[in-house]
């Protein structure tokens, strides 16, 4: 499932406000500033905390 590039490039990450990468293949929004991946479920991107998974550095 491919994410709408204009609705990309409108989302960034709820803790550094810094812009986010798709991540196609683990279906994940990924904010590099944050060390965060954010899920996409059902096509729809969870920018919540909470739900986001810690990247190991």
């Amino acid at each position: 499932m491919n994410l709408d590039p204009e609705l990309l490039a409108k989302l960034v990450c709820p803790v550094t406000r810094a812009p986010l990468v798709y991540d196609e293949a683990a279906q994940e929004l990924v904010s590099q500033a944050a060390d965060l991946a954010y899920p996409i479920q059902d096509g729809v991107p969870v920018l919540l905390v909470e739900a986001a998974r810690v990247i190991a550095a």
